[in-house]
């Protein structure tokens, strides 16, 4: 049951690597059609510099990016937490829940990007996680998977 609580972690980290290839498969033109040349970069150019810059679309896969290497951090935590300590059906389904959304979340943000769709979105998944911090403080004071069946 440990690597069932640990295969939706793996399935965030390998997503979040698809929105690092996409980031750079969009920006990288993005830099050419304004004329940018990476060899010719100002010393500690970051990629925040490219706001308004380049074309705001290009933006939304970096922006989504590093939301994936933020809250998520928490996520990778509880769920080790909680497959060290004995996952339940119910932790195994939040944490897919939770990865769904941040899915979902990642795509809307890099294809469409209304703001109230992906603030529901994250609201949504942010609840997942909330559940899923509450089972892992519950395993780690009572250290008895049982209370939560």
């Amino acid at each position: 049951m440990q690597a069932q609580m640990l295969a939706p972690a793996a399935m965030l980290v390998a997503w979040t690597l698809v929105m690092l290839f996409w980031t750079a498969a969009t920006r990288f033109p993005a830099m050419k059609r304004a004329g940018m040349d990476l060899g010719n970069a100002k010393p500690g150019g970051r990629g925040q510099d490219l706001e308004g810059v380049i074309e705001d679309r290009a933006n939304w896969k970096s922006h989504n990016y590093a939301h994936l290497v933020e809250q998520p951090t928490l996520f990778y935590a509880v769920s080790l937490i909680i497959a060290l300590l004995g996952p339940s059906a119910t932790a195994i389904l939040c944490a897919w829940i939770y990865v769904a959304l941040r899915i979902a979340h990642s795509l809307w943000q890099a294809l469409v990007n209304v703001v109230a769709i992906r603030f529901l979105l994250f609201i949504l998944s942010t609840a997942a996680l909330v559940v899923l911090s509450i089972i892992a403080i519950m395993l780690t004071l009572f250290a008895d998977p049982s209370v939560l069946s």
